[in-house]
C-alpha cells in the first residue's frame, strides 16, 4: 500500500504541537466533489486529499444521464486533469495543482489509499460503512503526521459529527456560499417608512422619452443598491433603480396605480410586491429574473401568465421551456410510461394547476387550457435535457429552483442563447436536496452573484395572497 509522502517529518516523530506553518492536510467527501466538481481548486496553498473510497463512490455513480452521475463525471475528469501524467510516486507525494494555462501552481493533491486490513484500523468505528472507512483513514493520517493539521470537509453533518467524535476537524464546503444568513440576502426592494423623499438632499429629475427619471447622489439612502432594485415608500412612492455610477443612482418614477393595475393574460397584481415582480417578468431588457416567497405567494402563476403573455400577445419569444428541480425527478422519470412531454407531466403539475387557475372564470375552463396548451409553444423538459443545450429566443422557466446547487444553476442558466430570458421560480425554506441548505442553494448563489447585474433582477414576494387558509398555515405550521 502506498503512503503519502507530505512535509519533512517522521510519523513516528514524538510531537503532537501541530505546526501552523505547514500546509493544512484537505480530505474531501464525495458529497463536496458532488456539489461542486471544481472544489479541489479552492484549497490554495494547502494540500487536497481525496481518499480511495470517494473515488469508488464516484465510479459508481458516474453512470446513468441523472445530474448527479454529470457532476460525478465532471469532477472525476477535474482529477484526472491534476493527475493524468503523475507516476504513482509523484502522486503518493501530491502533484501541484495547477490552475490555468499561465498560473503558477499552488497546493498539492493526492490519493489517500485505504486500511489494508482489520488490525490497521485506529477508530472506533465499524468499517462496513464507507463514511466510517473514511474516518478511520483521517485518523491513521493524522497519527502519521500529529504536526499537519487535518480536516475533513464534508456537507453530511452526520459525518462531521462522526469526525469529530474521533477527534478529527471537520468543516462544511462553504466557498460558494455568499451569505451566513438568509436573511442578509437581497430581497429586490428597500421599503422605507413614511416618506422616501425626506430622507434625500439633492435630486435631478428630468423626462426621458415619456418617462420620469430621478437622479440621486450615491449617498444614504441609495448608497447600496444594484440595478432592477426598487424603492417603496408609505406613501405610495415606487421607484426602479435602472442605473448605478461610482458617484449617482437613477431612479425611474413608476406609478403604484399603473403598476397595480398591469395585467398579464388577464392576471392581475393582488400586491404592490406581486406588481413589482410581475414588471420584472414583463421588462424586455430584464433577461434573468429569480422569484422568492412562501408557498402561495404566486411565484408561478405571475411566471406562467408573464409567458404566455410574452410568447402569444406580445411574440417576444418563441417557445416556454418549463423545468422543475425536484428530489426524486431524475431517478423516477425513467419508470413513467409515455414520451419527455408526458412523463414530465406528473412532475410540472404546478404548471398546469395554475394554468387552471388563469382560466377558473371561463365558461370552458377545460377547453381554455386545452386551447392555451395548443397555442402556446409550452414544453415541459427534464432539466438533463436542458444541459448541452442552447435555447435561442426562448423563455427558460425553472421551478424549485431552489433545489438546485450552485454548480447546477450555472449549468442551467448558462443554457441562454440570444434572445432569450430566464425566470427561476423558489421557495428557500422548502429545499428537499440532501446536503443543501437555504445559504448553499444554488437559488441564493444565482441571486447574490447576479445582484450587480443590469439586465437581471430578483424579488422576494411577501404574503401567501393564495388563501387566508394558506397564509395561515405558512405562519402557524
Amino acid at each position: 500500500m502506498g503512503e503519502i509522502h507530505l512535509a519533512s517529518q517522521s510519523p513516528t516523530e514524538d510531537t503532537t504541537q501541530t505546526d501552523l506553518s505547514l500546509p493544512i492536510l484537505y480530505i474531501l467527501d464525495t458529497n463536496v466533489l458532488i456539489h461542486d466538481p471544481t472544489a479541489l481548486l479552492n484549497f490554495e496553498e494547502h494540500h487536497v486529499i481525496i481518499p480511495m473510497t470517494v473515488l469508488e463512490e464516484l465510479d459508481n455513480l458516474k453512470s446513468g444521464k441523472k445530474a448527479q452521475a454529470a457532476d460525478c463525471r465532471q469532477a472525476i475528469r477535474e482529477i484526472d486533469k491534476i493527475l493524468g501524467g503523475a507516476s504513482p510516486e509523484e502522486v503518493e507525494h501530491g502533484v501541484p495543482i495547477k490552475r490555468g494555462e499561465k498560473s503558477t501552481p499552488q497546493g498539492r493533491l493526492s490519493i489517500l489509499m485505504p486500511v489494508s486490513s482489520d488490525a490497521d484500523n485506529v477508530s472506533p468505528l465499524p468499517t462496513h460503512l464507507n463514511d466510517n472507512k473514511i474516518i478511520n483513514e483521517l485518523c491513521r493520517l493524522k497519527r502519521e503526521f500529529p504536526r499537519q493539521r487535518v480536516v475533513l470537509v464534508t456537507k453530511d453533518i452526520n459525518m462531521r459529527l462522526k469526525a469529530r467524535g474521533c477527534g478529527i476537524d471537520s468543516e462544511d464546503y462553504q466557498n460558494d456560499q455568499l451569505v451566513t444568513d438568509i436573511e442578509h440576502l437581497n430581497k429586490g426592494f428597500l421599503e422605507f417608512n413614511g416618506s422616501f423623499w425626506d430622507r434625500v438632499e439633492k435630486v435631478d429629475t428630468e423626462q426621458q422619452l415619456g418617462r420620469t427619471v430621478h437622479r440621486l447622489p450615491r449617498v444614504e439612502p441609495v448608497k447600496d443598491v444594484y440595478p432592477n432594485q426598487f424603492i417603496l415608500d408609505e406613501q405610495g412612492f415606487v421607484g426602479q433603480v435602472i442605473e448605478v455610477e461610482e458617484d449617482s443612482v437613477s431612479l425611474l418614477h413608476l406609478e403604484s396605480s399603473r403598476l397595480l393595475d398591469q395585467k398579464a393574460w388577464g392576471l392581475q397584481p393582488r400586491d404592490i410586491y406581486q406588481a413589482m415582480a410581475l414588471h420584472l417578468l414583463m421588462d424586455p431588457d430584464v433577461h434573468l429574473v429569480n422569484l422568492t416567497g412562501a408557498a402561495g405567494s404566486g411565484k408561478t402563476i405571475l411566471a406562467l401568465a408573464a409567458a404566455i403573455e410574452m410568447t402569444v400577445a406580445t411574440k417576444q419569444y418563441r417557445r416556454i421551456i418549463a423545468t422543475r428541480s425536484t428530489q426524486g425527478l431524475d431517478e423516477d422519470i425513467g419508470f413513467l410510461p409515455g414520451t419527455e412531454e408526458e412523463k414530465m407531466g406528473p412532475w410540472l403539475g404546478a404548471i398546469t394547476d395554475n394554468l387552471e387557475a388563469l382560466h377558473c372564470d371561463d365558461e370552458d375552463c377545460s377547453g381554455s387550457i386545452d386551447y392555451v396548451l395548443n397555442k402556446v409553444p409550452l414544453h415541459f423538459k427534464s432539466l438533463n435535457y436542458i444541459r448541452g443545450r442552447s435555447f435561442q429566443h426562448s423563455l427558460i422557466l425553472i421551478d424549485e429552483s431552489q433545489n438546485l446547487t450552485p454548480h447546477q444553476i450555472k449549468t442551467i442558466v448558462t443554457r441562454a442563447g440570444k434572445g432569450s430570458k430566464v425566470i427561476c421560480l423558489g421557495n428557500l425554506a422548502q429545499i428537499d436536496t440532501p446536503y443543501l441548505g437555504a445559504t448553499s442553494s444554488g437559488l441564493t448563489y444565482l441571486t447574490e452573484r447576479f445582484k450587480g447585474f443590469e439586465y437581471g433582477g430578483n424579488l422576494q414576494l411577501q404574503g401567501v395572497p393564495r388563501s387566508v387558509l394558506a397564509e395561515y398555515a405558512e405562519t402557524h405550521l
